[in-house]
């Protein structure tokens, strides 16, 4: 018989599971499975319906995460691009470093990258036209003003913009032999010093 006197020993705590990783699991799996679809379908094809099969829950999860097709569609087209700190590079760096990065993150998973879903979708809804275009405003033309200055950046970005959404193009969308067969090197070793040249920084 216990000791009435002695504090009673507390039950151990069922540990609750961790909603927050699953809730951040089930955005991701819903995104990933969106950006395959509007980058195969289109944004008029693709139906909530067909998102939900394809990341394996019910329909009514799409719509508590994200709403209607329209938002989600918004959701899906949001990108960071990841850039590297290109002010910790001797400028010269600076073309070879971006041609890589690109070329790493649309080869790790092609399937999940959003910037080649968002380039497909522009060529045919002005939604995805506009969020590419604040891309490289917002993004990519920050990141060489303070390596060239930002007058030269306002100017030079965009073609550098064509230069690389160009290389994803005819590699990952239309798939151009001549360049799906060239190695990350090859493509680095070509591209860069064009990119050098349209940036000004010189040999």
């Amino acid at each position: 018989m216990s000791d009435p006197r002695e504090p009673a020993t507390a039950e151990p705590a069922t540990a609750e599971p961790n909603t927050e990783k699953r809730s951040d699991r089930t955005r991701a799996a819903i995104l990933r499975a969106a950006r395959q679809r509007f980058a195969a379908q289109g944004y008029e094809r693709t139906t909530i319906r067909a998102v939900a099969a394809d990341a394996e829950i019910d329909p009514s999860m799409v719509i508590r995460y994200f709403g209607t097709k329209e938002q989600l569609f918004d959701a899906a087209l949001t990108v960071d691009l990841r850039l590297p700190d290109l002010t910790a590079m001797a400028p010269g760096e600076v073309p070879a470093t971006l041609v890589r990065h690109f070329l790493d993150r649309w080869e790790s998973d092609p399937s999940d990258d959003a910037l080649l879903m968002v380039l497909r979708s522009a060529v045919t809804n002005d939604r995805a036209a506009q969020r590419t275009r604040r891309l490289f405003s917002e993004q990519v033309a920050p990141a060489l003003a303070a390596v060239i200055g930002p007058e030269a950046a306002s100017r030079r970005a965009g073609l550098v913009a064509s230069q690389l959404l160009g290389l994803a193009l005819t590699r990952h969308l239309l798939r151009l032999p001549a360049v799906t067969e060239l190695t990350q090197d090859e493509i680095v070793e070509t591209l860069a010093p064009a990119i050098r040249e349209t940036l000004g920084l010189g040999g």
